[in-house]
């Protein structure tokens, strides 16, 4: 079993409001980690309750089997929430799930755990994987990329602003030896930024950049929310919870569009039942308190999303 890592997760309470639990209800937690957040969910179901759990990283479905595995009222999935629609229908569950909740990123056990390669703060292997027994690790994928399409990486999923800088650095070191370790890459990209943002190390966009490509979590994210609004019952309630503008976007528009419903060239007389809309949002966005913040420092960019399915 591997080592323990504490993970404190995020907007527990408004989470659970935002899924509004029936106690003899069926849900899903597509991003388990620790348990956070499900095991909150299982103390609000009955004996009828069910509860679903998903996630790419081995490691914390062993977690889970081993925490919450004597519990009958879960079942565990290990893999992407991408798969989200054959995970729940492979337990009868089309159309009648009556709530979904996604809590995006990384989670605090990856970053703690050196071993992992996912912080640029302890040094480790190069990995960077969420499932890494499949899939190219940073080291891999950094040895063989073009210098134009770590650029582009660097730029689309970090924002970074010194894309081209890094990648021309990263390709001339690689010429000499191999990147291998984090705090290798952590240096040769420090070395390369000519200027500092304050409280922010200047690897933290181009990490992030590199563990978004590798595992896919844009295009999973953008191929699991209809998924999940179809096996949604009427009055279901998906909730996903953000850390970075990227997701924030993808989950806002989705969800403004699919309240929005079909689209019509301007001028065509319809109602608003015509448009068929699938969903309602629930309130706005909700961040968390300057308490929570505080004790949590990682929950800092939190945003939290609601809609309900319409019948």
């Amino acid at each position: 079993m591997a080592a323990e890592f504490a993970h404190r997760s995020v907007l527990v309470q408004e989470a659970l409001r935002g899924l509004n639990i029936n106690p003899a209800g069926r849900y899903v937690d597509g991003t388990f980690g620790r348990g956070g957040h499900a095991g909150e969910i299982l103390k609000r179901l009955s004996a009828e309750g069910r509860l679903l759990v998903i996630d790419k990283d081995p490691e914390a479905i062993a977690h889970g089997r081993v925490h919450f595995g004597d519990d009958s009222r879960i079942t565990f999935r290990q893999g992407s929430f991408a798969d989200l629609k054959s995970a729940a229908e492979q337990l009868g569950w089309q159309h009648a799930v009556d709530g979904v909740l996604l809590d995006l990123g990384v989670s605090s056990p990856q970053l703690d755990n050196a071993a992992r390669g996912f912080s640029f703060l302890n040094d480790g292997p190069l990995d960077m994987r969420m499932d890494n027994a499949s899939g190219e690790s940073a080291a891999a994928w950094l040895a063989g990329a073009e210098g134009a399409e770590i650029a582009r990486v660097l730029k689309e999923y970090g924002e970074e602003r010194f894309a081209k800088r890094i990648a021309a650095a990263i390709v001339s070191a690689r010429d000499q030896a191999p990147l291998r370790t984090t705090a290798a890459l952590a240096q040769l990209i420090a070395d390369a930024v000519p200027v500092r943002e304050k409280h922010k190390h200047p690897a933290t966009r181009s990490f992030q950049a590199i563990r978004i490509h590798l595992n896919r979590e844009l295009e999973d994210l953008s191929r699991c929310l209809p998924q999940a609004v179809a096996l949604l019952a009427p009055a279901g309630r998906l909730v996903v919870i953000s850390f970075h503008s990227l997701e924030d976007r993808i989950v806002k528009r989705f969800m403004r569009d699919a309240a929005r419903g079909d689209r019509f060239p301007p001028g065509v007389p319809v109602t608003q039942a015509q448009l068929q809309p699938e969903l309602k949002r629930i309130g706005g966005a909700s961040r968390p308190t300057a308490e929570e913040i505080a004790s949590n420092p990682r929950a800092r960019s939190a945003v939290l999303r609601v809609a309900e399915r319409l019948a």
